[in-house]
């Protein structure tokens, strides 16, 4: 048995942990009744990669690269590969992934089963969309390889299914030509969130990343100030390069930093550290998509009892009022975040039955864990986001209600017929109850 802790460290638990060593072994033989979970790098912020009570199924070993073709930009490999790895092949080839997330230290197949999504969602879509090839393994024997037009039900269902349909052993995806590994990048200073919708739909013709850093700590005029970030791919290879200074926090502080008077004053000095309304740049791509990877463990800074994120998306036209009362609320209760990201989703399908992303607003904040005061903020948030029809993240939640789950992703009844017999999950015992 090992204890097991997901990315908030909010929830730790023994597991029983089984090394998976080949693909080539499929679904293992397991002697032992219970349920299994397929686990990668435990980058989920919450109970979506545990399952408290049962086993995990370690992935790591699954780490080789099947085949790339440097000409067409087509990546076949093992599921349990990171993404950094996958960068470090192909970056220097003139490739990039065409989605990635705020880390390059999850696993294709976790990418897979969580169909995440980035700064280039107007224009590209979820992860899944440009995954060609999905290879399953059920505990039934069954081997099973799908893709939009192979049994593209199982590939709806394993696209951001949780690694709860089977064991995902590899994948091939089609990536995006880059000229180099160095971004052009503006950054621009806005003061309300009517000025940051207007610049996304500006922004969303032109540049193919987008994405917003809030200031949830304001108030009144200063509600849904924050700074606009776009970039492009560079043309020109030559540019800085980020400087590695191997930052990590080496323990778990006796309680966290982030507090009300700090989160205010970061905000303020983030918000402000840019006295020119616009500033342009090239810098390189770590440091664009990856600035948190620059800090080892940075997610023990919340201290013993973890934290939470909290990540929703609101549709339609009620996104704007709905994410401003979001925002009032959360400056209400003085309970901020450091890490507050605003974005707008393209109106692009999600190809998963359970993919998070659709059209609308998204807002992502990480909040210490301040037992029943954090609890009381989420069920006001929550209410906001089921009276506007929104949802939340399953990749990043470790405390929905049922109840807005099943509300918020009203494919879950037909999903449940692809569940692997063995699979089960902390999050969807959960949200099932």
């Amino acid at each position: 048995m090992q204890i097991i802790a997901s990315w908030g460290n909010v929830i730790r638990a023994e597991h029983r942990v089984v090394q998976l060593r080949s693909r080539q072994e499929g679904f293992p033989r397991l002697a032992f009744d219970g349920s299994v979970l397929p686990y990668g790098n435990g980058r989920s912020y919450g109970d979506s990669c545990l399952n408290v009570g049962g086993a995990l199924l370690q992935t790591r070993a699954l780490d080789r690269f099947i085949r790339f073709d440097r000409e067409t930009g087509i990546l076949a490999c093992e599921a349990g590969v990171l993404l950094a790895d996958i960068l470090d092949l192909t970056v220097p080839a003139g490739w990039f992934l065409p989605v990635t997330p705020g880390t390059r230290f999850i696993t294709l197949g976790g990418a897979i089963a969580n169909d995440v999504h980035g700064k280039n969602h107007h224009g590209a879509g979820t992860f899944a969309r440009h995954v060609r090839r999905i290879e399953l393994a059920r505990s039934d024997g069954q081997h099973i390889v799908c893709s939009s037009e192979q049994h593209p039900e199982w590939f709806a269902a394993t696209a951001g299914g949780l690694g709860l349909t089977g064991l995902i052993l590899s994948g091939e995806i089609q990536l995006r030509r880059i000229p180099g590994p160095y971004m052009e990048v503006e950054t621009i200073r806005f003061h309300n969130l009517d000025e940051f919708l207007e610049l996304c739909a500006q922004s969303d013709r032109s540049f193919e990343y987008t994405v917003a850093w809030v200031d949830c700590m304001g108030r009144g005029k200063q509600l849904g100030r924050g700074l606009l970030q776009r970039a492009n791919h560079a043309a020109q290879a030559a540019g800085p390069r980020p400087r590695d200074f191997g930052l990590c926090v080496p323990f778990v502080p006796p309680c966290s930093p982030v507090n009300a008077a700090s989160v205010g004053m970061f905000n303020k000095l983030v918000y402000h550290r840019q006295w020119r309304t616009r500033r342009a740049s090239r810098a390189h791509y770590e440091s664009i998509f990856y600035p948190l990877d620059g800090v080892l463990h940075w997610n023990r800074l919340y201290g013993p009892h973890g934290f939470y994120q909290y990540q929703c998306v609101i549709p339609g036209a009620a996104g704007r009022d709905a994410t401003g009362e979001l925002l009032q609320r959360i400056a209400r209760s003085g309970l901020g975040s450091v890490l507050a990201v605003l974005k707008v989703f393209g109106p692009l399908a999600s190809p998963g039955m359970l993919s998070f992303p659709r059209e609308g607003i998204t807002l992502a904040l990480d909040f210490p864990n301040r037992g029943e005061r954090l609890a009381r903020l989420f069920r006001e948030l929550d209410a906001i986001v089921r009276e506007h029809g929104g949802r939340l993240y399953p990749a990043k939640d470790g405390r929905m209600p049922g109840a807005l789950f099943r509300e918020g992703y009203p494919r879950w009844q037909e999903f449940a017929r692809y569940i692997d017999p063995r699979s089960s999950s902390s999050f969807w015992r959960r949200v099932m109850e």
